[in-house]
């Protein structure tokens, strides 16, 4: 099922983000194992996310453009077409926020676990 879901919001952007989510999860465990400069894997974690969720929008867009292209060529289509359309144009922007999530979330952890 999840690789369905990555070939249906476009394997392109999709696996693309995966790729990120990879990078990001590492990122956080050599942030954990290795606790003496997390100031740069922080800021690193941080871009890196940002990226994903603003990739996910503009795979968003991509996809609409495209799916308007062709709902302009058909003429009239109905509405559980037109649902379903909008329904996979949305897996690519909720990806990218799920990496910007666990992102935050790894950074929430090395904030806490900053010595003062």
């Amino acid at each position: 099922m999840f690789f369905t879901l990555l070939n249906d919001g476009g394997p392109f952007f999709m696996y693309s983000l995966l790729i990120i989510l990879i990078l990001v999860i590492i990122l956080i465990v050599k942030g954990l194992l290795n606790r003496e400069n997390t100031t740069r894997t922080v800021k690193l974690i941080s871009s890196i996310t940002l990226f994903a969720v603003v990739w996910g929008f503009f795979a968003q867009m991509v996809g609409m453009i495209g799916a308007f292209d062709s709902i302009e060529l058909a003429g009239d289509i109905s509405p559980q077409v037109l649902a379903g359309g909008l329904k996979i144009s949305f897996l690519a922007p909720l990806f990218g926020m799920l990496i910007f999530l666990i992102g935050r979330l790894g950074i929430i952890i090395f904030t806490w676990m900053q010595k003062e």
